[in-house]
């Protein structure tokens, strides 16, 4: 039986997999398998970054921030899916909650900006490849991960902030076996316009323009790729780009295939909304590094150099 939270303290419950709670434990062995393989195959990329010489390029400096928003997005579901799964732990306090949005909204929208990053590393890379070492140098990648950490928390810290004005009145049932902003508010008994025109800002000023700027640097490295005089170049010159398209697409496919099953999805089974919304966190951090090390020659070569037994 659910109990109330009061309007001083909250109290949240998460959601398992809805209508079929009695194969919970069923459900952890996948979603338990891909975090290992997320957290293993991020952290390997991490480590063959930082340990190889030949890899201390912007290049694999931007690969190694993408590696680690991927497990920081990880570990951030991680404890309250398995908690429900496993325990049917389900309460969560409003604390609680806004920390963990804090970890799982923080480090989705760094990987929104690292993309984009990644995407003008692309293009400096093409369009200036003498250049290129010159233009991306230690400082300005330092500098780019401030700005990348900066931005996330000008937009994300409002929304959390407000959320503790906020009254709920109960019960306070969440759609997920973690806490998402939209699904929070959505239990408030209190007016809600303020957070969701934050909510919609901060969806505007990240996503709404690291997109079109993706678009957009892809527009200029294709025009600059066309240029290439030798079809030989213009074929190596894209390849350096099919890892980096992988990862945009597996980042925002997932996010744009749950707001549309959200938006016209309302006759699908509830459990169709919970497995997507898994999905979406869960397929960047275990596809990334199997897309890097399958696409990346030097990483395959760095991979098969720390276990030669995989040849």
């Amino acid at each position: 039986m659910l109990s109330i939270g009061n309007a001083t303290s909250p109290t949240f419950f998460l959601t398992g997999v809805p209508g079929l709670e009695d194969f919970h434990i069923w459900f952890s062995i996948p979603f338990c398998c891909l975090c290992v393989i997320a957290l293993l195959g991020n952290t390997t990329v991490l480590y063959v970054v930082i340990t190889n010489s030949s890899l201390q390029e912007p290049m694999y400096y931007f690969l190694s921030m993408l590696s680690t928003t991927d497990i920081g997005i990880t570990i951030s579901s991680l404890p309250t899916t398995l908690g429900v799964l496993w325990f049917n732990a389900r309460v969560i306090s409003l604390d609680a909650c806004i920390l963990q949005m804090f970890f799982l909204h923080g480090f989705t929208l760094m990987e929104s900006s690292v993309l984009l990053a990644m995407a003008f590393d692309r293009f400096v890379a093409i369009r200036n490849p003498l250049r290129y070492a010159m233009i991306l140098i230690n400082s300005r990648i330092i500098k780019a991960g401030v700005v990348i950490f900066v931005r996330m928390l000008v937009n994300l810290m409002p929304l959390l902030l407000l959320l503790k004005r906020l009254s709920f009145c109960g019960p306070n049932v969440l759609s997920h076996s973690y806490c998402y902003h939209p699904d929070v508010i959505k239990c408030s008994c209190s007016s809600i316009k303020v957070n969701s025109i934050c909510g919609l800002v901060a969806l505007i000023l990240t996503s709404g323009i690291d997109i079109p700027c993706i678009f957009l640097s892809y527009m200029l490295i294709i025009k600059s790729i066309l240029s290439i005089a030798s079809p030989e170049e213009r074929r190596k010159a894209f390849g350096t780009c099919i890892s980096h398209i992988g990862a945009v697409a597996i980042f925002y496919i997932p996010w744009v295939i749950l707001a549309l099953v959200h938006r016209f999805g309302h006759s699908a089974p509830p459990y169709v909304h919970t497995l997507m919304s898994n999905l979406h966190f869960l397929f960047p951090p275990v596809l990334n590094p199997i897309i890097y090390s399958v696409k990346t020659k030097q990483i395959r070569k760095a991979f098969y150099q720390l276990f030669p037994n995989t040849k």
